[in-house]
């Protein structure tokens, strides 16, 4: 496990294509390289000026997990109640290396990250198959978080 750099910017939009492909199970795909094109800039500016952040796995000399976090910035509070809430998105493990605690141990740099004063909330919107993870990690339903879904 390591902090992720702007230059596995091409190694992790390989591995959101793949995500995204097992995902969604699209028949007929968009054009993987536009879209590796377009995922590469973006993961990389976004490392590059911490605005996200990320943790990977390797094995075999080549990245086979990652996860993501962005910080959201509150407002100013009285009571000092001001960290970041931090949205975490985009965990993916590799099929071929899944079941051998890579998961856990990617969501636990994460969160070891976020308790060092990070962030103060870690969110996230599970899948079915990721939910059992996060939840044995203390995540829980929130209490008090409300969504409205707009047709964009």
């Amino acid at each position: 496990m390591r902090r992720a750099l702007p230059a596995d910017a091409p190694s992790l939009a390989e591995l959101r294509w793949a995500f995204k492909q097992e995902d969604e199970g699209v028949p007929e795909p968009p054009d993987a390289a536009v879209f590796l094109r377009q995922a590469e800039s973006w993961i990389h500016d976004r490392l590059a000026d911490g605005r996200w952040s990320a943790w990977v796995a390797e094995a075999a000399g080549a990245i086979r997990g990652h996860v993501f976090l962005q910080p959201v910035e509150r407002m100013p509070d009285p009571h000092g109640d001001t960290a970041p809430i931090g949205y975490v998105t985009n965990f993916y493990v590799a099929p071929a290396h899944r079941d051998r605690g890579i998961g856990t141990a990617l969501l636990q740099a994460l969160t070891d990250h976020a308790r060092a004063g990070a962030v103060g909330t870690l969110i996230v919107w599970p899948s079915d198959r990721s939910a059992p993870l996060y939840q044995r990690s203390g995540f829980l339903a929130p209490d008090e978080l409300l969504e409205l879904i707009l047709d964009t």
